[in-house]
């Protein structure tokens, strides 16, 4: 038995943070090519599932039109099962009314339901939704031990603040339950663990990064389960169209503007970005306060190597606080001001002397 585990792809996501424009509009496409890529994916390689462990949709006002392609994608392909959790993010029940009566489409609601599949019905997917009021739902779940039990949930493990109006899972309350495989949504970024002494957890993280607190490979768990033995193989797959790269540049040896993006470009192939990829970059280092960089020219500079750019600059000033300690100007008075304060801390310091130097200087900031 050959399954797909995918959660968070977000689609109808908007996007605004980074992009506008036209690579906006590519960009929330490619979320939902990856989702149509991954399908494809599961009946290239004879897969007979996929779960989607929550979040397939990012806002509850969905569009028509992305709301019809994926019923279209689940409807057009009978011979692939598909196992839906709703999660915090998703359309109350949309999805479910436009696949009524869809023989392939199996959704889980406010309380536990198991399916059966396999040709021994051996394996089993049981899933709920979590939720404020139904806390009580681990003392619910009944499981044969003689099966392959997979159970699909939405939130934040117990190792994570819950957020974003995630329900915690009790991820203690889940041990010695007879589960194989713990199949979880939410987290967008790859990660397993050790459930018990008998199953493992697995968040597949989201198919596509979407801004730059999630850089890095994205993809979907593939699971092969031996119906026989109860064996079973998982393999991480990287299905990403784009990565995303936050890089952090030293600019300290750099006198100019010019330089500085000789400096980016170096780091940013040293990361390995590719064309295609997004990337942030974060000039850091120290540098002397007569020195200023443009990020605005920077980025224009990158733009056309990659697919979008942003830079910003997180540089300190070099400041020898000797020279000014009994200088008569403006720019004197204020950087003793500022090192007198002992309520600050450098990071502060550093922050309030650039943007001061700045302002003396008449330049916008």
């Amino acid at each position: 038995m050959k399954i797909i585990h995918c959660a968070d792809i977000h689609l109808d996501s908007k996007l605004e943070a980074n992009l506008q424009g036209e690579k906006r509009k590519i960009r929330k496409a490619e979320l939902l090519d990856s989702f149509a890529d991954m399908v494809e994916y599961a009946i290239h390689h004879e897969f007979d599932a996929v779960i989607i462990a929550g979040d397939l949709f990012d806002t509850a006002k969905i569009t028509r039109s992305t709301l019809t392609s994926v019923a279209g994608l689940i409807s057009r392909n009978p011979g692939l099962e598909f196992y839906y959790l709703k999660g915090n993010h998703d359309a109350e029940r949309a999805l479910e009314n436009e696949l009524i009566g869809c023989p392939n489409f199996h959704a889980f609601g406010r309380t536990w339901t198991t399916y059966r599949i396999g040709e021994a019905d051996k394996i089993t997917i049981s899933g709920a939704e979590l939720s404020a009021d139904n806390n009580d739902i681990y003392n619910t779940l009944m499981l044969n031990p003689g099966d392959f039990n997979i159970v699909v949930l939405h939130g934040q493990n117990t190792m994570y603040g819950a957020k974003d109006r995630a329900e915690y899972i009790d991820m203690s309350a889940l041990k010695n339950k007879a589960i194989d495989y713990l199949a979880l949504g939410h987290v967008h970024k790859y990660e397993e663990g050790e459930l018990d002494r008998r199953g493992i957890y697995c968040y597949p993280g989201c198919l596509e990064g979407r801004g730059f607190d999630e850089c890095g490979k994205h993809g979907f768990v593939t699971l092969d389960i031996d119906e026989r033995s109860g064996k079973l193989e998982r393999r991480f797959v990287v299905s990403s169209k784009r990565e995303l790269y936050a890089v952090e540049a030293d600019v300290s040896g750099c006198a100019d503007t010019f330089a500085a993006v000789s400096a980016a470009r170096r780091y940013i192939e040293q990361a390995g970005a590719d064309h295609k990829d997004l990337v942030k970059v974060v000039l850091t280092g120290e540098v002397s306060e007569d020195i200023s960089f443009d990020t605005d020219y920077i980025a224009g500079q990158l733009a056309d190597e990659y697919f979008f750019v942003k830079v910003y600059d997180r540089t300190g000033i070099k400041v020898d606080v000797s020279r000014y300690m009994k200088d008569v100007s403006l720019k004197g008075e204020f950087i003793r001001l500022v090192y007198e304060d002992e309520g600050l801390d450098e990071e502060s310091r550093n922050l309030i002397i650039k943007t001061g130097i700045s302002a003396l200087r008449g330049e916008e900031f």
